[in-house]
């Protein structure tokens, strides 16, 4: 079920969403059961749908923008038995992105441009995750409905941790990201429009929370929230880490909880990102327009009640009001 609330008619929308776009940024876009995402995602498609799952693969998944590296590092930490020394690796190597190849703007510029010198991750980021041994850590943002076959039918059980957050705070912190990572080129009151009017990667957004939320009673699914985190990590990574098979102590909960925290992960050069940003300024990824501003940029709750207009708060109420079950 779409839930479209946008004031603008799908041609539009659409129109919107690829003008808002440096050039070279831009796609075609298609939609896959009824998943919003650029047409390269093709390329990619049957290989995610007969991906081979491992029983003890650990996935996190989420809408883009819902504290999914934050959780990603919680999970590593948990099992790696907070030896931290192994969390220095760049995490899209550790904990790779499934269908980066297929979605995200460096790997599909990339890729047009024959740009060879960029990592495996980048350029074939199903077969990474492939080849890598077990057991794997894989990150997801693809709704139920696209995960691979093998997961969606229960023949295979993955751990799988799903974290959300409140849709206002998740299509600012997109805005930004965004324009740091992915060419957009638009205003903040555009790119609502775009949100609402689900022409935005991975969208729609209620699809992707509910089509998780909808199946609580999986075993092999954990369901967490941003704002759950923010108010008592601690209490969270105990969950996690039952759910992962775990015993932390609470000296070992506090020290990662230290480890996760705002200050320590946006000034974590395996997780921050700055690489990339530097990348795509020196490549020009983006043409001529600077990528500005850093990947982990707030973090807080309730950054809607400074970002948004009135206007544009009450229709995300009567939109969230509308459409979330859970």
């Amino acid at each position: 079920m779409a839930a479209n609330s946008s004031t603008m008619n799908e041609v539009d929308l659409e129109r919107l969403a690829y003008e808002t776009l440096t050039e070279k940024a831009r796609t075609n876009f298609i939609k896959i059961d009824g998943v919003f995402l650029p047409e390269d995602y093709k390329q990619i498609a049957d290989a995610v749908e007969n991906f081979e799952v491992r029983d003890d693969d650990v996935w996190v998944c989420s809408f883009q923008k819902s504290g999914t590296t934050w959780t990603q590092e919680m999970v590593w930490g948990i099992c790696h038995e907070l030896n931290f020394e192994t969390a220095k690796a760049p995490i899209n190597e550790r904990f790779p992105f499934l269908e980066f190849s297929g979605v995200i703007t460096t790997a599909r510029v990339a890729m047009r441009d024959n740009n060879t010198s960029v990592p495996s991750w980048v350029l074939n980021s199903v077969e990474f995750c492939d080849n890598l041994p077990s057991p794997r850590y894989i990150k997801c943002h693809l709704p139920f409905n696209l995960l691979p076959r093998q997961i969606r039918t229960g023949e295979k059980k993955p751990k799988i941790v799903y974290v959300s957050r409140n849709p206002k705070d998740v299509c600012i912190s997109f805005y930004h990201h965004s324009k740091l990572l992915e060419g957009y080129c638009g205003n903040f009151e555009e790119f609502c429009e775009l949100f609402l009017g689900d022409h935005v990667f991975y969208a729609p957004y209620w699809n992707h929370v509910n089509g998780y939320w909808d199946r609580s009673n999986m075993e092999n699914l954990l369901l967490l929230r941003f704002e759950d985190m923010k108010m008592d990590l601690s209490s969270v990574i105990r969950r996690t880490a039952k759910f992962l098979g775990k015993n932390l102590s609470n000296d070992e909960v506090k020290l990662l909880a230290d480890h996760l925290s705002f200050a320590k992960m946006k000034n974590n050069t395996s997780v921050n990102k700055k690489t990339t940003i530097e990348y795509i300024n020196n490549m020009k990824v983006f043409g001529e327009q600077k990528s500005e501003g850093e990947f982990i940029r707030n973090g807080g709750v309730g950054q809607w009640k400074e970002a948004m207009s009135e206007r544009m708060v009450n229709r995300f109420d009567e939109w969230i009001a509308k459409y979330s079950k859970h």
